[in-house]
């Protein structure tokens, strides 16, 4: 069995100490192959001492100016090169409009094809619906998961857990206790959120179903599903929450509508491709079973974009995502 207090060697072992902070290429490039022999706490404890001895120093000091300086002047340059880069860019594109009042065909081509075609080859009424979800729906799947990478990026940086939560101040300063947002007490807000949260609930799943069909769809719909959970947290409490929307739930739902998509998109892209039919039917337009893969697909999205904002208010507020179970 590996031990894993054993020390690490080659280019991908200083690479993981240097991801855990032991090693800092600065300082311990010097003599880290020396210290690979022995245990690993008495190399992260020399290590330390020699940091606040250097830290403490004339070469210490150094060091910090030059990178304070070398970031800077670094940040400074690729500020600069981004900017011109991006007006170059755009100058570019202006400069290959047509001009206002001249007709140009290639503008409106792809715009003629939506709206004389979409119905029969997507099954939508909803034209957009079509449009994001049928012929752009590459666009959307990236939409999404930029969503979804927004939020993991936030619960990174602002997940309560044993490692970043200082327990002496525990008692007055987290947002983890749930007496400093106390609204869920307050009776006017049960009652009214006893009266919205159905109606809210029920209003999301209707424009979630009915995308396909009049102005709604997967984002409208997602988002007003998840104004209904924030809703629910702050006419409940987070605790009522936390017993049917958990952590793990979350993880879930977001996993399998992002999969979901993938997989049923990259069917109908391979297909079309290849030119093979596909199968899915597109059914009666105008009834809720109608548009193909589309009234699935605004599901998904609509989980994903709910997940999301309340991922985001629960995050914000108290740290963490539902309940841990």
């Amino acid at each position: 069995m590996k031990d894993e207090f054993a020390p690490r060697s080659g280019w991908t072992g200083r690479f993981l100490a240097w991801l855990d902070g032991d090693l800092d290429l600065l300082i311990d490039a010097a003599d880290a192959a020396e210290e690979y022999d022995a245990p690993r706490e008495e190399i992260k404890e020399k290590r330390r001492e020699r940091r606040q001895r250097i830290y403490e120093s004339e070469r210490g000091r150094a060091i910090r100016h030059a990178e304070r300086r070398g970031f800077y002047i670094g940040y400074t340059v690729i500020a600069v090169i981004c900017c011109v880069l991006l007006i170059g860019v755009l100058l570019y594109a202006i400069a290959n409009l047509p001009r206002y009042g001249q007709e140009n065909r290639e503008t409106v081509e792809v715009v003629e094809r939506y709206v004389e075609h979409g119905l029969q080859e997507t099954g939508a009424v909803n034209i957009v619906a079509g449009m994001i979800l049928d012929y752009r729906a590459f666009d959307t799947l990236g939409e999404s998961h930029v969503l979804f990478t927004a939020l993991v990026c936030v619960m990174i940086l602002l997940r309560l857990d044993s490692k970043n939560m200082r327990t002496d101040f525990e008692d007055y300063y987290t947002t983890r206790i749930d007496r400093f947002h106390e609204t869920y007490r307050d009776v006017i807000m049960q009652r009214v959120g006893m009266l919205l949260v159905p109606s809210i609930f029920i209003y999301g799943i209707y424009i979630l179903l009915n995308g396909q069909n009049s102005p709604g769809g997967g984002f409208s719909g997602g988002a007003v599903l998840g104004a209904g959970l924030i809703i629910a947290s702050a006419s409940f409490g987070m605790s009522g929450v936390d017993k049917v929307y958990t952590l793990r739930a979350s993880m879930i739902i977001t996993f399998v509508s992002l999969a979901f998509y993938s997989f049923a998109k990259g069917y109908v892209f391979f297909t079309g491709a290849n030119g093979i039919e596909n199968h899915i039917p597109k059914g009666t337009p105008g009834a809720i079973l109608s548009g193909g893969l589309i009234l699935p697909l605004d599901i998904a999205v609509g989980f994903v974009v709910a997940c999301t904002m309340f991922g985001f208010y629960s995050l914000f507020r108290r740290g963490s995502i539902g309940g841990e179970t």
